[in-house]
């Protein structure tokens, strides 16, 4: 397992335009703590964002965990190019000359894919934790580890994300196809939401039945948390408002998300062995 991590990895680190991409992907993760330099004045009143509640405990988890995973774009250029790589390098079929199995050359990918959710799941919790403890206004440890599932819910949608990218990276071969066809999925399945609601079903049943498409599935592990903030919610109440959302993380869920990872996986290792290389 070491092992092929090492190979992987020596690739990624030898191609200049993946370690850019990677070194800007957890630059721009860190970046988030810039939010808390915000500041401005609107006449008498002073505007300060980190004193808005955004990095308080527990809320932090869900905070940064939905604003962070917009920067997964980044890691998803890196995994099809490196698969991209592979085909017009013929690297893949050196390591298969050289021994590898198809199903250990799969094997790495998917290692490859858990480190970089993982490593980045670490990544947002130090941060948030930085954060949280130099501008939260609780910290008690029963309210600082609460909520941590949003890091749970994080690290499944990386995986299942990169899985899906994997995937589109060894059906299509080149990068650019495969990052357009993951917008044209995206198109698709808002084009489906949209027929949904406007011939079939109401709202909450076309989301239920949405909740079962890859993307949405992935969307829908971490909820956006503006509404959640006490001062949107205040705001919302004074002009007759009333949000009542379920922020939380769903078993049923991650399991979803988890079922389009062993298929996206599955597939890239039919679509492999089936392909003469």
């Amino acid at each position: 397992m070491v092992r092929l991590l090492q190979i992987e990895f020596i690739k990624l680190w030898n191609n200049r335009a993946s370690r850019i991409l990677i070194t800007s992907y957890f630059v721009l993760l860190t970046s988030i703590a810039l939010i808390a330099a915000i500041k401005f004045d609107i006449g008498p009143v002073q505007f300060h964002l980190a004193e808005q509640g955004i990095f308080n405990f527990p809320y932090i988890w869900h905070f940064n965990t939905f604003v962070t995973a917009i920067f997964k774009l980044f890691l998803a250029i890196v995994i099809v190019s490196m698969m991209a790589n592979e085909y017009s390098n013929k690297t893949i079929k050196q390591n298969l000359i050289d021994g590898l199995s198809k199903k250990e050359f799969i094997f790495s990918k998917f290692l490859t894919v858990i480190s970089f959710a993982a490593i980045s799941t670490g990544f947002v919790f130090v941060v948030s934790m930085i954060l949280g403890l130099a501008y939260s206004d609780y910290n008690e440890l029963s309210i600082i580890f609460s909520d941590l599932e949003f890091l749970l819910a994080f690290f499944v949608k990386l995986v299942g994300f990169f899985a899906f990218c994997l995937f589109l990276g060894i059906l299509v071969k080149r990068s650019a196809f495969a990052l357009g066809f993951l917008i044209l999925w995206q198109i698709f399945e808002g084009f489906v939401r949209g027929m949904l609601r406007w011939k079939v079903l109401d709202g909450d049943g076309t989301d239920a039945v949405m909740g079962f498409f890859p993307l949405n599935a992935m969307f829908n592990l971490i909820k956006e948390p503006f509404t959640r903030l006490s001062a949107v919610q205040n705001v919302a109440n004074q002009i007759g408002e009333d949000f009542e959302l379920n922020y939380h993380v769903h078993w049923y869920e991650i399991l979803i998300v988890l079922g389009w990872t062993a298929i996206f996986i599955y597939l890239s290792y039919v679509l492999l062995k089936k392909r003469d290389l």
